[in-house]
């Protein structure tokens, strides 16, 4: 015969529930048992499948009292038994708010940079914390009967959520991926502004929102090091005191005089013949202190000789 269950609770509860369902492990529920919760917890009563009652401070709630009609209405003995006659159910939900919790995205997010017009790949990862403030929402849509309910189901609603507002918002923001990671706490609270009220529908809040870091793909990466490279050979021919053309000569000149191979020398000369032909071609238009310049780059560079380097520049000199 089974006994009658006087005192419910929720028995060492594990850190990552959040809904739990009280089973009667065979013992039958009476009218007068008592309902008792710790701090930090909260309980719903469903009857018949419908949420009856919610009990949200802590303490000890005597099952059968005039504040409650509903359950004084109830003529016979209630048990959690499928086949019994009139059937509650009781709910365990976590109150206290639940801190740091991790999330990433679980695929790249893709947009296109709007300075540099290439798709990048971006993933993201950060803590949150969120409460329980509407819990018969939470119950209703989120829950939807669950006996177990934990922080990891959680985690899938809020990043399905979270990704495509990203996304979106990174679309519209002109972000280049030079921007990204000093904005990291603007994009943050523009997330959490937007995604604010679907989550409130769904019965949480979400308290606390970071992004702590970011990683683009291998493809942008290498897009990226090749754009740093050209803007690092720019400044350098700005410098030098040459155009761009000009420094990618030198530059190919100089990699040919380091080359060891049979036809490299030829391509130095031939590549050295056309620029010195081009300092002589612009000799109208340039200065005397353009030409010395431009000598001293090719000597520093071992394209001409000593010897080569002091008669040109006598040459120059004379000419003045």
């Amino acid at each position: 015969m089974n006994q009658f269950r006087a005192v419910i609770q929720w028995e060492d509860p594990k850190p990552d529930e959040l809904f739990l369902k009280f089973t009667d492990k065979g013992d039958e529920i009476k009218n007068a048992s008592k309902l008792v919760l710790q701090e930090g917890q909260g309980c719903i009563l469903t009857y018949e499948g419908e949420v009856v009652e919610v009990f949200e401070e802590a303490g000890m709630y005597d099952l059968k009292s005039d504040n409650k009609p509903f359950l004084t209405s109830i003529k016979k003995l209630i048990n959690l038994q499928d086949g019994s006659e009139h059937v509650m159910g009781v709910w365990f939900y976590r109150k206290a708010e639940i801190l740091n919790m991790r999330w990433g995205t679980r695929v790249p997010i893709a947009y296109t940079d709007p300075v540099y017009t290439f798709p990048i790949l971006l993933s993201a990862f950060g803590n949150y914390s969120i409460k329980i403030t509407e819990p018969k929402n939470f119950f209703n849509n989120v829950v939807a009967g669950k006996e177990c309910f934990r922080h990891a189901e959680l985690k899938e609603i809020f990043l399905s959520r979270i990704t495509q507002n990203i996304t979106d918002y990174l679309a519209n923001a002109k972000f280049s991926y030079v921007d990204i990671d000093s904005n990291l706490n603007n994009i943050a609270i523009e997330i959490r502004s937007k995604t604010e009220i679907i989550f409130n529908d769904l019965g949480f809040q979400v308290l606390d929102y970071r992004i702590e870091g970011t990683q683009f793909d291998k493809e942008t990466l290498e897009r990226i090091a090749k754009i740093s490279d050209v803007q690092a050979e720019v400044l350098a021919a700005k410098i030098a005191g040459v155009n761009y053309t000009e420094h990618q000569q030198l530059q190919a000149m100089r990699d040919a005089a380091n080359n060891q191979n049979g036809g490299a020398g030829l391509l130095m000369g031939v590549q050295a013949g056309t620029l010195m032909n081009q300092q002589q071609n612009s000799a109208h238009t340039e200065s005397p202190m353009d030409k010395l310049k431009k000598l001293k780059e090719l000597f520093e560079m071992d394209l001409i000789t000593e010897e080569e380097f002091a008669a040109k520049k006598k040459d120059i000199l004379d000419a003045m």
